[in-house]
């Protein structure tokens, strides 16, 4: 695609920067309340089958994955032309997939900012070295940085270690109005958690709480890996670093089966979203769809992302990801070692 093209863009997509009140009331009809309904019907079932129970956490999980969207929306002012609006409904949906609004809105302000820069990773992305950075590191940064690599640490631990723990903390020199909403998050969560728990039971509450929270918890984590972690991705240093390239390059077309694209939002369509973070999800296929050269994105599909699991360090003089196996062909040249961002 050339520089020509790439200026376009962002002017071609932008009557799609729209959201439309009544797309996004339907849209929180048909995901908050099937979600709440799945989660009474998951605790009903206890007194059946607990694989029962497990069955339902499982779609449950999907529709607060769906919730989440919402949120996201909501927290690039996209879901409601109204901005007092967005900071209710991300406040709600916040609470319920437990992420401080205020706070998560600035990190993920400046990952749309920053992504695939290499300059500046360390905020809202994920942990990437590059292979130099990786064999000038530290025995004890190149332990904790392959832990943090190991699936079961990233996809498993690593949301319980940051939606369940670190999203209860403040960021350090964060507004007051930040530091307010996250307390307002928190107590409504604790109060939300003792009145269920009292009213349902704490082990019947449990049950159905802790796999639905830790099934989203992983299609999260996975869904935000794939869609920067992918064979053809782009990287670049600052100076040569663009936005529009990097939000169509380096962002992934997810093409998921259908009921999956509509559980997750569209969020597969990574790219578009990336170029204009104001489309709201219900749009997001039509600008691909409508945009002939976002049609000739990198794509990938459920059977060719689990090849990202082998992506672990960026190889600058080839512009790809490589696996840990192939380090023994590289010889360490002088490079600057990236900062631990958060997960």
């Amino acid at each position: 695609m050339n520089i020509q093209n790439l200026k376009h863009l962002r002017k071609a997509i932008a009557p799609y920067e729209k959201s439309t009140i009544h797309n996004s009331i339907w849209q929180i009809f048909n995901t908050i309340l099937p979600f709440v309904l799945l989660w009474y019907l998951a605790y009903k079932s206890l007194s059946i089958s607990y694989f029962l129970t497990f069955v339902i956490t499982i779609f449950a999980a999907a529709f607060l994955t769906r919730v989440f969207i919402i949120f996201h929306d909501c927290c690039h002012f996209s879901f409601f032309k109204n901005r007092r609006a967005n900071k209710v409904v991300g406040l709600i949906t916040g609470i319920l997939t437990m992420f401080p609004y205020n706070k998560w809105q600035h990190s993920h302000s400046i990952h749309h900012a920053t992504s695939s820069n290499l300059d500046k990773r360390g905020v809202g992305d994920l942990w990437m070295l590059t292979v130099n950075e990786y064999i000038q590191a530290s025995i004890i940064t190149k332990i904790k940085y392959r832990l943090y690599r190991n699936p079961f640490i990233m996809f498993l631990l690593g949301p319980i270690y940051e939606f369940l723990i670190m999203n209860r903390f403040n960021r350090k020199n964060a507004r007051w109005k930040e530091r307010v909403n996250t307390y307002i998050t928190n107590i409504s969560i604790v109060l939300l958690v003792v009145l269920l728990g009292e009213t349902l039971g704490w082990s019947s509450f449990l049950l159905v709480q802790i796999p639905i929270f830790l099934i989203s918890g992983i299609i999260g984590v996975w869904l935000f890996y794939v869609q920067h972690t992918f064979e053809d991705t782009y990287f670049e240093e600052d100076g040569e670093w663009d936005y529009v390239k990097a939000a169509i390059e380096g962002s992934s077309f997810y093409k998921l089966p259908r009921w999956m694209q509509w559980l997750t939002g569209n969020i597969g369509y990574h790219h578009v979203h990336h170029l204009s973070p104001r489309v709201p999800n219900y749009l997001l296929e039509e600008v691909h769809n409508k945009t002939t050269p976002l049609q000739n994105v990198p794509t990938i599909t459920l059977k060719t992302s689990l090849r990202s699991l082998r992506f672990h360090l960026w190889d600058e003089k080839k512009n790809q990801f490589i696996p840990f196996s192939e380090l023994k062909k590289f010889k360490p040249t002088i490079s600057k070692i990236s900062s631990k961002p958060e997960m």
